[in-house]
């Protein structure tokens, strides 16, 4: 298959990229240019959110499958969708499970009511209106996502505080319930989407099979690093008795946040391959510790200020 990937050399897009060239398929990039581009993958430079460039770029390209990795907003997927609506055989969405509105009944399954105030309330506006179109689309849903080379600071926050030996502040009681997937899992879970009719106009939360709590996540950070989960020491502390401005004091939402992920594990023939532990393992010896993270220089006044006042 001819295969088109929005982004694709950043997180997600490296490891689906990786996939889809391992099994025989003709991958080509959308990107801005910026990151350097797999040997035997094609690129297309332009920018996404000019539509004029999408359509001057694209409009001429034949595509089998599309992968849009990183549209947030209604407006940064209509026009791609509008130039291969009724071109293509699939165009799979990455969407995030934070559209999900809270719930008490738990964990949040993929026909769940959802937050028309979400911060990703521009991800189900997208997917309602891929259906509204009619292409032939599959949604994915992740919770946190992490792994070697992620560019947010989820993981690499705990770890930059437990290679230091320092206190790990926690937001609340440390008994609000998350879930992470490895990114390679959401990766391999992607490519299985394609070339199957029956997965068309679903939707799939994607992530680890696991939930944890934010004292299990830092315990479990603590054992990827080779220590044991007692030597750290954690700090819980309410956030709303402190005004961080801008800083951020932890990276995660302060709220119990976990889907499952049976029907991708029965529909798609999917399963993670990585535990919590070692797929925390995995980002830390193959992208935190090799890039020096260990031994950079942290920026712990937020930390300071928490530990002082509790």
């Amino acid at each position: 298959m001819r295969i088109l990937v929005i982004g694709g050399t950043r997180f997600i897009g490296v490891y689906l990229t990786q996939l889809l060239v391992e099994v025989g398929h003709e991958v080509v990039l959308f990107n801005r240019g910026n990151h350097p581009v797999p040997d035997g993958v094609g690129q297309i430079i332009g920018d996404r959110t000019d539509s004029t460039q999408l359509t001057e770029k694209l409009a001429q390209e034949e595509f089998d499958v599309i992968f849009d990795n990183n549209g947030r907003e209604l407006a940064d997927t209509k026009p791609l969708a509008e130039i291969f609506q009724g071109r293509v055989q699939h165009f799979v969405y990455m969407s995030s499970a934070g559209v999900y509105l809270k719930s008490d009944q738990m964990p949040h399954m993929e026909g769940d009511t959802l937050d028309p105030k979400s911060r990703h309330k521009g991800k189900h506006e997208t997917e309602a209106y891929l259906q509204q179109l009619g292409i032939p689309f599959t949604s994915i849903r992740p919770t946190y996502i992490y792994g070697p080379q992620n560019y947010n600071p989820l993981e690499s926050w705990f770890f930059d505080r437990i290679v230091r030996d320092r206190p790990i502040p926690i937001a609340g009681n440390g008994m609000h319930i998350t879930q992470l997937g490895h990114v390679k899992d959401l990766a391999k879970a992607m490519t299985q989407v394609i070339s199957n009719e029956t997965v068309v106009r679903q939707i799939y939360n994607i992530s680890g099979d696991r939930f944890v709590t934010f004292d299990g996540l830092a315990r479990a950070c603590a054992v990827a690093a080779g220590k044991s989960a007692d030597h750290i020491k954690i700090v819980h502390y309410d956030p709303k008795k402190f005004d961080f401005g801008k800083r951020k004091a932890f990276p995660m939402r302060v709220q119990h946040f976990f889907a499952s992920v049976n029907k991708a594990m029965t529909e798609l023939n999917w399963q993670p391959d990585y535990d919590l532990v070692s797929g925390l393992q995995d980002s830390l010896h193959n992208d935190y510790l090799v890039n020096g993270a260990d031994k950079a220089e942290i920026d712990f006044s937020v930390d300071d200020e928490i530990l002082k006042a509790v």
